[in-house]
């Protein structure tokens, strides 16, 4: 199958999927969960189904990089460590990127500057100002494309809303950031998650459909879900028991 077919097939998997054009969408991606398909090609397909009106969203994590030890994050130039597919979209299709040391996001189309304006407010990972607090505010949803439901970051920002005990470090750390103009020294309290497995693949025994829909995705499976559903469900449950989401 030649890479226009393959791209129209994902396009129409998604559409089936329920992924909206106009809509508001947080991805998290492996592209060997879905068979190897180029990052190109897949930043594509999402950028073309969501068209002009829509924003498309990707975490540009860097918490390898950027530590206790190595504490200086450059909005330009300090590289994503989650893989092919976000480090692609950083350096050639994001229009912008949120200022944080650990927790980053990337951003192209209509809301992309709105979303990532103010993550540098908070001195968390995924704080009220994140991109990711901000999705539920703006009807947005998260796909999960080839990579289960395990590496969902949106639930770190469940976790700092519903106070659950475990995911932050008890002593913040000093961070060094510069957008290239200035230079700001700032304390985040980093994730400390400890020898804790997350589990966030336990939202699909919280969630059933229209919030948590699954469908296929080239020779892989892609999750949607909600992410005012999965905010309100997760605070709930980890409210009501404080480890659910971790082993």
């Amino acid at each position: 199958m030649d890479t226009q077919s393959i791209k129209s097939m994902l396009k129409s998997q998604l559409e089936d999927l329920g992924v909206a054009p106009e809509g508001v969408l947080l991805v998290h991606t492996s592209l060997k969960g879905i068979g190897g398909a180029a990052p190109d090609l897949v930043l594509q397909a999402l950028l073309e189904l969501l068209t002009p009106a829509g924003t498309l969203l990707v975490p540009a994590l860097s918490y390898r990089t950027v530590t206790a030890e190595q504490p200086f994050f450059h909005l330009q130039h300090t590289p994503a460590c989650i893989g092919a597919l976000p480090e692609r979209f950083r350096t050639a299709w994001a229009e912008y990127r949120s200022l944080h040391p650990t927790h980053s996001v990337c951003a192209a189309g209509k809301l992309a500057r709105e979303l990532t304006a103010s993550h540098q407010a908070d001195n968390t990972p995924v704080g009220p100002h994140s991109p990711f607090r901000l999705l539920p505010e703006v009807s947005g949803r998260i796909l999960m494309l080839g990579c289960g439901l395990r590496p969902n970051t949106f639930m770190h920002g469940v976790e700092e809303a519903a106070g659950a005990s475990y995911p932050l470090a008890a002593e913040p750390v000093a961070y060094t950031l510069t957008d290239g103009s200035s230079r700001t020294v700032k304390e985040y309290y980093p994730h400390s998650f400890g020898e804790r497995l997350q589990r966030y693949d336990r939202l699909g025994e919280l969630l059933e459909a229209p919030a948590l829909r699954k469908g296929p995705a080239l020779s892989g499976t892609a999750f949607l879900l909600d992410a005012k559903a999965v905010l309100q469900a997760g605070v709930a449950q980890i409210r009501a028991q404080d480890l659910y989401f971790v082993d």
